[in-house]
């Protein structure tokens, strides 16, 4: 079954997706920026936004840094239509707390409130602050016990529990959703501890940018897993460069490159700062002098003319994709474009 298909964009929490040195492009993280970008997403027919979850600015400590879960509880009483979906790294916050913040989001939004589970990558931004970083497989272990809980507590169900890393005697939590049995449950990650808790636990996988081939046998390794939420669905990160040709595409993509390269120094400071276990930089690492973005980036080749771009989203959706979770630079400008160029392209 072919889900609707749907497009989001990633909320500016540090500024660039991309070069850090772009003129065009401000590197501005700040409050009123973000509820400008996601209002204007949402009168531009974009359906979600995923606002990323730092304490501190991954890339350097020295800049600006949105708080996640603040931003959603604004933005749901701001918007009325787009899907606000807050990333959620366990480690950071007790299931019993949390639960009740989404809770909380999902009333403020009238149903359009989701989470997306990530396994921390930043050791720096836990081990700094004193808190315990296990190993990645662990972490997901512990993630799988913290989302079984946050899932029966935002169901209403009043819950006692007695597990490796929690215990929660008799607790309950009021009101409970209104508009849906509980707020959607994404995740992202692709090692097999990842893939194992997608299937078990979420609604949606999101999928880092790369190759359709790659996010084709991706989906039918998950797919091919009994799925507790079925039918479960799928999201993809990208980054868009649209022209009107395949060859201006082309030179935006490579004066975005020629920027990036500025910027060494801070990928060279957060991988060092990184899990060596992670999947995502693995992948990312090996193709940095290629492409640009967060999350795979240009990988998922959404890099062409308006007509390249929109066939390559019908090619991914055909795969499953449901959900593109985009990036631009300059993100302002580029995502207007994407609504008035590609977007009649697709719908």
């Amino acid at each position: 079954m072919t889900h609707p298909l749907r497009f989001g964009i990633w909320a500016a929490v540090h500024g660039s997706r991309a070069a850090h040195h772009d003129p065009d492009e401000p590197d501005d993280a700040s409050w009123d920026r973000n509820r400008a970008l996601v209002l204007e997403a949402e009168a531009l027919g974009f359906d979600a936004v995923l606002v990323a979850q730092h304490t501190a600015n991954p890339y350097d400590d020295e800049r600006d840094q949105l708080e996640a879960w603040t931003a959603c509880a604004a933005l749901a009483a701001l918007t009325r239509r787009i899907e606000i979906i807050a990333a959620i790294k366990p480690g950071l916050y007790h299931p019993v707390v949390l639960a009740k913040m989404a809770l909380q989001i999902e009333h403020i939004a009238r149903g359009r409130f989701a989470l997306n589970l990530v396994n921390a990558w930043n050791r720096a931004e836990f081990e700094r602050a004193g808190l315990p970083f296990p190993a990645h497989d662990d972490r997901y272990a512990y993630g799988a016990e913290w989302i079984g809980l946050v899932d029966r507590l935002m169901r209403g169900e009043r819950v006692t529990q007695t597990g490796p890393h929690f215990q929660v005697t008799d607790y309950q939590l009021r009101p409970a959703s209104s508009f849906r049995p509980r707020p959607t449950i994404y995740l992202g990650g692709e090692s097999e501890p990842a893939r194992a808790l997608a299937a078990e636990q979420a609604d949606v996988w999101f999928i880092n940018g790369q190759p359709l081939d790659d996010v084709a046998a991706l989906i039918a390794d998950v797919a091919g897993r009994p799925a507790a939420n079925a039918p479960l669905r799928y999201g993809l990160s990208a980054f868009v460069i649209a022209r009107e040709t395949d060859a201006a595409a082309k030179d935006e993509h490579a004066r975005l490159l020629a920027l990036a390269d500025r910027d060494a120094g801070l990928r060279a400071d957060t991988r060092a700062r990184t899990d060596a276990a992670s999947v995502m930089f693995a992948r990312t690492d090996a193709a940095a002098s290629r492409h640009v973005g967060t999350n795979g980036g240009t990988a998922a080749g959404l890099v062409g003319s308006y007509d390249t771009v929109a066939a390559r989203i019908r090619a991914f959706h055909a795969a499953g994709i449901e959900l593109f979770m985009l990036q631009f630079q300059p993100f302002e400008a580029e995502m207007r474009r994407f609504a008035e160029q590609v977007l009649p392209r697709v719908r």
